[in-house]
């Protein structure tokens, strides 16, 4: 008989899988919306969900924040009453399935209607990565330039809604929008595209109303 050690290596991308699948069941049946919001360090997704803490909200909401140490951005929700809980990574470049999984589990469900899901600052690993969303939601700040969705076009092709943020800032500098627009539609002809500024309020009703429809769409699916 051998004894030798037979090694066994498992998909993790299958693992992934797996536990996406239970975070959509466990959703479903709680009747929770959960957003993955995607963009690059800087963006503004966290100013966003600020917006969102200041009372402008008609829903309940929760925020699951992504990132590799510290605990800052998650501080800066708490400040606002903003029921939320810090998802470190430790290094990695995405958040996983499993640990937005355990991080769910671990919140008042019942009493929420959506969650999101701050993703770690990049435009590439986390949309590769399932983690049982209703949606990915990417976020581009007009600073980055608007050839990103030409360079990086996994997540624009996936996302339903993309919120183009800082739009207070086009007056001061150089970005062609239309260009950008093209280049959005060309990637995803059916993308939702909203110009937001957290600053100036700019598109936060926008933004308000498009998680309402999607909200009711995905109850609806689910009863």
């Amino acid at each position: 008989m051998s004894s030798r050690t037979i090694r066994v290596y498992r998909d993790l991308m299958g693992a992934n899988a797996e536990w996406a699948g239970k975070t959509r069941r466990l959703l479903d049946k709680k009747g929770v919306v959960m957003l993955n919001l995607i963009g690059s360090p800087g963006s503004g997704k966290t100013a966003l969900l600020e917006r969102l803490g200041s009372g402008l909200s008609e829903f309940r909401f929760a925020v699951l924040e992504g990132d590799l140490e510290t605990t800052r951005d998650a501080e800066r929700l708490d400040r606002l009453d903003v029921r939320v809980s810090q998802l470190l990574t430790g290094g990695a470049c995405h958040l996983e399935a499993k640990l937005v999984h355990h991080a769910l589990r671990d919140l008042p469900l019942g009493e929420l209607d959506i969650v999101f899901v701050e993703n770690v600052g990049n435009l590439v690993c986390p949309a590769e990565f399932d983690i049982g969303e209703a949606a990915k939601v990417a976020v581009l700040s007009v600073t980055e330039g608007e050839d990103k969705p030409l360079k990086y076009p996994l997540l624009f092709r996936q996302a339903k809604a993309v919120l183009l943020t800082k739009s207070d800032l086009l007056p001061h500098i150089r970005f062609n929008l239309d260009e950008c627009l093209g280049f959005l539609h060309s990637v995803n002809p059916r993308i939702r595209i909203i110009k937001t500024s957290a600053l100036s309020g700019e598109g936060i009703n926008e933004w308000l109303g498009w998680l309402l429809h999607l909200k009711s769409t995905c109850v609806a699916a689910s009863a």
